[in-house]
């Protein structure tokens, strides 16, 4: 039986996505016609788990005309979702593609600014959505105004509903999630130069990731903690050991959702009881295939499937 998948989106966004013939200062840019997608962290990997063929519910605060617009779209794609009232209203993305050099604009607006009132609401929510054995998933940039301490103080919430945390956080958040060990905090993810810089030095090779990931685990910070090292795969630590997962060379489109992908993949075979090295080789494919997709379109199960076969894993 597959655990239920809880994931949690504070900041969403409703992503425009668009192509120019080329971009420069001056003259107005005539775009594509644009495509228009659900976004942000914890959205994106219920996106990707539904596209995996798996199933997980969206806890998301929406606010205003954009957040009515975000739950439209969701209902679009069939994914499940618990809305809760949160300020202000919804934020807006864009990227764009430069036809002429094939480089990718992205312009990322800060959400709404949230007040020490609203975070009780959004946890009182997250209380109500989790049960036993749900793997809950935080991931994506906090809201202005959200403390560092909200998924610390999340994990404590998790812990006693005997539920399991998934974290992709960095900046302070993160550093605050290294301070202390969390019973709850069941796998810890980042990219390679966030985990370079709460090391407090250069992680080269594989090895060296490892050994800083080990650390984590050794202290308690997390279960399972995951660097990625972009296209030269990820690192995983558990109590066992570490390993390394890759695949082959693919063409990039755009790395929009790719670490999203991991995470989804990532959670998607870890309720269906899979090893962590299979869930390893799960998030690696998928975030390969995510990156031959145009903009938000994340990974396609049947290139997640074909990559899947070729990702290898090694115990470092």
């Amino acid at each position: 039986m597959k655990s239920h998948i809880l994931t949690i989106t504070l900041n969403p966004t409703v992503d425009f996505s668009t192509t120019a013939a080329s971009i420069e200062p001056g003259p107005k840019l005539r775009c594509t016609d644009p495509q228009i997608d659900p976004g942000g962290g914890g959205i994106n990997v219920a996106r990707a788990i539904k596209l995996l063929g798996g199933q997980a519910t969206a806890l998301v605060a929406i606010g205003g005309a954009t957040g009515a617009h975000l739950l439209q779209l969701l209902a679009l794609e069939g994914v499940p979702t618990v809305a809760f009232q949160g300020p202000g209203e919804t934020r807006q993305s864009m990227s764009v593609i430069d036809r002429e050099s094939g480089e990718q604009y992205r312009f990322v607006m800060p959400g709404p600014i949230w007040q020490d009132s609203d975070v009780p609401r959004a946890l009182n929510s997250v209380d109500q959505a989790t049960g036993e054995d749900t793997l809950v998933v935080l991931s994506g940039s906090q809201p202005p105004g959200v403390a560092k301490d909200f998924p610390s103080i999340l994990a404590d919430h998790v812990a006693g509903r005997g539920a399991r945390l998934i974290v992709d956080t960095s900046g302070p958040a993160l550093f605050h999630l290294a301070e202390r060990p969390h019973d709850a905090l069941y796998v810890l993810r980042m990219n390679g130069e966030e985990g370079e810089e709460l090391a407090g030095r250069p992680l080269p090779t594989r090895e060296d990731t490892a050994e800083f990931a080990q650390g984590l685990v050794r202290t308690g910070v997390a279960r399972i903690v995951i660097v990625a090292r972009g296209s030269d795969g990820s690192v995983m630590a558990d109590t066992t050991g570490a390993w390394h997962a890759v695949s082959p060379p693919v063409p990039v489109v755009s790395k929009v959702g790719a670490g999203d992908s991991f995470v989804g993949a990532f959670t998607n075979a870890l309720a269906g009881q899979a090893t962590p090295e299979d869930c390893l080789r799960w998030g690696v494919a998928a975030a390969s295939a995510a990156t031959m997709t145009e903009a938000t379109r994340l990974c396609d199960r049947e290139t997640t499937r074909r990559q899947l076969e070729d990702c290898v894993v090694v115990r470092l």
